[in-house]
């Protein structure tokens, strides 16, 4: 039999941990670049762009939709790194957990 005050605790007990770990992301950068690092993007936690660096090399005009694509694929970069790095923090979390053989599939 379930005993849904433990599983109630056990929710309360995550929520504080991803609370935790949100905050914890919240305070991290991380980095992407494109195009041999002549495009340099640096996200917070969040998922605000904190920074961008363009090389001069890159200002012709008939090149803006490179130029274009390539800040797009930093920014990606330094996106996929923080989200990479939120799963594994999750996943650390919920390793911990006693989850009920029924409910495991929920989380």
């Amino acid at each position: 039999m379930v005993d849904m005050n433990k599983i109630m605790q056990q929710a309360q007990e995550m929520q504080k941990k991803f609370a935790e770990v949100q905050s914890e992301r919240g305070k991290k950068e991380y980095h992407g670049s494109a195009g041999g690092e002549m495009i340099k993007v640096i996200i917070k936690g969040t998922g605000e762009m904190k920074s961008l660096k363009i090389d001069p090399t890159l200002f012709d005009k008939e090149e803006v939709e490179i130029l274009e694509d390539l800040i797009l694929a930093a920014f990606n970069d330094a996106k996929k790194k923080m989200d990479d790095d939120s799963q594994g923090s999750l996943s650390n979390m919920m390793d911990g957990m006693k989850i009920p053989p029924g409910l495991k599939g929920m989380f």
